[in-house]
């Protein structure tokens, strides 16, 4: 027996859906900007503020720290000389700080136990490393309404390539014309048309700086749980 489709007559054949993190469910700027501004110090560098990472996060872990140390770097300390120190001195303050400068985003509560309650299996995929996530979700005890946790490290290339999309497709069972993609950014978007998902953007999030409606989805809600009206 399938489970009840999506309100929305839309995606009336959705089976699953799969949810971005950063930007869709849980506002991390804040943890982001602490945990960079703490490798920062320790290389001795000067901080970056909430604007610049929320036009840089979303496309890994790597991708954010380059960027951040091209923006912080001196001639004396060039970026690439410092991204295996840096990497690690950020991985450590991630970990200390992950969720404890964060928000759950009005309606994403809601949201995910409407869908839970229609009997939607649903898979969190970030391209945030995967132990991160799950603690994050955890924490902000969201972890209980996703089947399956995968982030940036779970498969060989991240998001805006289809594969990390397949691939959680195979893991739920179901096709992706059939699987809901639900995100904030182009990144989310770009994955999902390659994939052969559908895709809807929330209007909140983090698009690199550019307007999130410009970018190539099926629909954009305000809140999570506008996904369940009619």
């Amino acid at each position: 027996m399938f489970p009840r489709p999506l309100l929305d007559t839309r995606f009336a054949a959705t089976r699953a859906l799969i949810v971005d993190l950063d930007g869709t469910l849980v506002d991390t700027l804040g943890d982001f900007v602490v945990a960079l501004n703490g490798m920062l110090d320790d290389l001795g560098l000067a901080h970056i503020d909430r604007a610049f990472v929320e036009r840089t996060v979303g496309k890994g872990s790597e991708h954010l720290i380059h960027q951040t140390l091209l923006q912080a770097a001196s001639k004396q300390a060039p970026a690439a000389e410092l991204f295996d120190t840096a990497l690690a001195r950020y991985q450590h303050h991630y970990q200390t700080v992950n969720g404890e400068h964060s928000a759950v985003f009005p309606g994403v509560v809601e949201g995910l136990q409407a869908l839970q309650a229609r009997g939607l299996p649903m898979a969190c995929l970030t391209n945030k490393p995967t132990a991160f996530a799950a603690q994050l979700l955890q924490r902000k005890r969201l972890s209980g309404y996703f089947r399956h946790t995968f982030g940036g490290d779970a498969f060989a290339r991240k998001k805006p390539d289809p594969l990390p999309l397949l691939k959680t497709c195979e893991a739920l069972g179901t096709e992706p014309g059939a699987t809901l993609m639900i995100g904030d950014s182009s990144n989310d978007a770009e994955a999902a048309r390659r994939a052969g998902c559908p895709v809807v953007l929330v209007s909140y999030g983090y698009n690199h700086g550019e307007p999130v409606r410009s970018a190539p989805a099926d629909a954009f809600v305000d809140r999570l749980d506008e996904l369940l009206r009619a």
